[in-house]
Parts: C-alpha cells; sequence; structure tokens
C-alpha cells in the first residue's frame, strides 16, 4: 500500500487513476509521495518516508527543488497539461489589450446606470474605446513550449503575421509548430517588428525582468504586451512608466501585482490561465501517472530536478540509486553489487546537472548486505528496491 498526501483539493478525475493499492487524503502522516497544486512546501519538513513530489502544473516555485534533490525526493510537474486553457485565456488577453474592451465595461457599469437615454449615451460615448483589430498584426511569442506554439499557431490561424522566437525550441515543439510561423533567432527582432509582444518562457536568472526600460525603448510605439508565464519577466515600475508616456498602449498580464491595479492600459487577471475543469483534470491524470510508474517501477517521466529514465522492467526485481554525478560511481554501484554475488541483467543510468540516476534489474535476490554496499558509497543518497 503506498500512501499520498494531497496538500490541495486534486481534481477527482485524476485521483481516480490511481488503483486500490494506494490511500489518498490531506492527512497522510508518512506520505510515499505528495500531490500539490498552489500550496507553499517551503517551511515543510519532508518526512524520510517520501520518494516524490508530483506538481498538478507546470511551475514548482513553490517547491523547495535543491532541497528535494539534495535528499533524494523526485519533484515532478506536467508540462503541456494546461496549456489549451492558458493559450485560450492568451488568445483572450489579445482581443482585452487591442479592443479596450475592460475599460469600456467599468464606463458602462459606472457611467449609464440608470441613464434614461442608455442607448443614446452609449453611442456618444463608445468611441472613446475604439481599438484595432489583431488581423494582420506582428504577434512575437517569446518562448515557443508548449503553451508558446499553442499561441502561435492560433494566431495565425486568426490572421495574424507571427514570429517566433526560442534559443532551445524542442524537436517535438518544431513539429508542432506551423510552417507559417517565422522562426526568428533575436530578440531584439521580436522587440522591434511586432506590434503585440507574448512572453512564454520560464522564470531563470537570464529571464528575469526580460522586459524593462531597455527593451521596451526597442519596441513599436503602441506595444502591446501580455504576459501569462511569470509576473517577474516584466520590470513593473518600467511597464507603468512605459503605459504611462503611452510607448505601451496595453499591458495583459495573469501574474499581476497591486502596484499594476491604478496603472492605466494594465488589465490584471487573477492568474486564472490554468483554472479550467479539463485542465485541472489533464494536470492531475498525469501527475498521478508519474507517481504511480515512479513508485511502481521506478521510472521518471517530467521531473525538474533528476533526468527522465523510463525502460521496461527486465528482471523480477528493479533497484533505483540517486546518487551524485561524479566519474566512477556507476562503476563502483556494480563492483559493489558484484561482490555480493548479484548478477545485473540490465543497468540504466542518466544524469541531470549535479545528479544523477542509475536503474539494475536483476534476478538475483537482493539482501540487505547488497543495498547496504551501494549506501555505504559516499555518493549516493537514496536507495531503493521494487520487487
Amino acid at each position: 500500500m503506498y500512501n499520498i498526501l494531497t496538500l490541495n483539493k486534486i481534481s477527482a478525475n485524476g485521483i481516480k487513476h490511481f488503483s486500490s493499492d494506494y490511500k489518498i487524503s490531506d492527512s497522510v502522516a508518512n506520505p510515499d509521495a505528495i500531490m500539490v497544486r498552489s500550496a507553499s512546501m517551503h517551511e515543510m519538513d519532508l518526512p524520510r518516508e517520501t520518494l516524490a513530489i508530483a506538481r498538478a502544473g507546470a511551475g514548482v516555485n513553490n517547491i523547495p527543488i535543491d532541497r528535494c534533490s539534495e535528499e533524494g525526493v523526485v519533484v515532478f510537474n506536467t508540462p503541456g497539461a494546461n496549456a489549451n486553457a492558458v493559450k485560450e485565456l492568451v488568445l483572450c488577453g489579445l482581443f482585452l489589450a487591442s479592443r479596450k474592451i475592460v475599460p469600456a465595461i467599468d464606463w458602462v457599469k459606472a457611467t449609464l446606470r440608470g441613464d434614461e437615454n442608455f442607448s443614446k449615451s452609449v453611442e456618444k460615448g463608445k468611441s472613446a474605446f475604439a481599438g484595432p483589430e489583431i488581423k494582420g498584426k506582428k504577434l512575437g511569442v517569446v518562448g515557443l513550449g508548449a503553451i508558446g506554439v499553442l499561441v502561435a499557431n492560433a494566431a495565425h490561424s486568426l490572421g495574424m503575421e507571427v514570429y517566433g522566437y526560442d534559443p532551445y525550441l524542442s524537436v517535438d515543439a518544431a513539429w508542432n509548430l506551423s510552417r507559417s510561423v517565422k522562426h526568428v533567432t533575436s530578440l531584439d527582432e521580436i522587440f522591434s517588428d511586432c506590434d503585440y509582444i507574448t512572453l512564454h518562457v520560464p522564470l531563470t536568472d537570464s529571464t528575469r525582468g526580460l522586459v524593462n526600460t531597455i527593451n521596451i525603448a526597442k519596441m513599436k510605439d503602441n506595444v502591446r504586451i501580455l504576459n501569462f508565464a511569470r509576473g517577474e519577466l516584466v520590470e513593473t515600475n518600467d511597464i507603468i512608466y512605459a503605459l504611462s508616456e503611452g510607448k505601451v498602449a496595453a499591458y495583459v498580464t495573469d501574474f499581476g501585482n497591486e502596484a499594476l491595479l491604478d496603472a492605466d492600459g494594465a488589465i490584471v487577471i487573477p492568474h486564472l490561465g490554468a483554472s479550467t475543469p479539463e485542465s485541472e483534470d489533464n494536470c492531475a491524470v498525469m501527475a498521478v501517472n508519474q507517481i504511480s510508474d515512479f513508485l511502481e517501477n521506478g521510472n521518471i517521466v517530467n521531473s525538474v530536478n533528476f533526468p527522465t529514465v523510463s525502460v521496461p522492467r527486465t528482471a523480477k526485481t528493479r533497484v533505483t540509486i540517486i546518487h551524485k554525478n561524479i566519474p566512477n560511481v556507476i562503476s563502483r554501484i556494480a563492483s559493489a553489487v558484484a561482490e555480493q554475488g548479484v548478477n545485473i541483467d540490465n543497468m540504466t543510468n542518466k544524469s541531470k546537472g549535479e545528479y544523477a540516476y542509475t536503474m539494475l534489474d536483476t534476478d538475483t535476490d537482493i539482501n540487505d548486505d547488497a543495498v547496504n554496499a551501494i549506501t555505504a558509497l559516499d555518493e549516493v543518497i537514496r536507495i531503493r528496491v521494487i520487487r
């Protein structure tokens, strides 16, 4: 029996994909794995029994990744599971940025309630909220991951001229990207040529503050910027100033802050990107499948802190080892196993940064002496035997 702790309400349509061998609760004492959405885990003590954490979503800022890696806890996320939901909200953002829909609605509610000449007043005042169509305009998509590709393709279908930038474009993303999307190799080309710019990159040291005074100056006048990725990609004070000066016509974000609320031209959405029942179901199902495969077979798919290692089992027993990624560890593990009379049927090793993951399959019974021999190696962080 495996114990699964839930820190947030997880979609029932996802939870039901666990087999009867799983106990799922928000009060499990010593969980084998934890499922989380938005709850912060940075102050949480991780039980030694915890082998994995699955974030039902893409971002993992609420999880202490470094600490998990040091303790041999595999952290999963669910990239792409909420991509369609976010794509649809980005498309909504394009229209909100263009047509001044939000201020127009606010004006109607604030000034026309009880107006006996409602229709005439509407016709008289609506000119203040005119805005351009998106058809024929240039859209720059910064980041061509699961969401960025969907946005680029959809915008092209709506008649936009789409430019995409991603120096790390994956093979899968390239296959899915419309051939009509122009792939550029310079951010400056996006900044200087596009009428609309939408951000779909992770928050890293290199992307933090990507939209700032220097880069805004490179953009077209009346550019419209959308940020449905992370708030810190945009320097708040710089975007507020650009809005006030008219350089930026609109800024639509799903990651707002209080300072933006009074900025003319800023539209702050309360992080609704993945807030659809379909998205929550998709994320939960993916997270459940990842946890189940890891606990039952040791396979790792979509981990943010350990390498992808997924191979069919070839023997009755599988041994998984999380260890430091330094030279000669594999040979030392093999020697330790051989000295205990264990015959390795199949062995797989992959690394990611400072850490590595080794799986070995064997029909030989793994006894405590063999486990202790591997555990005694200084580089080994965690070992598990799956029978």
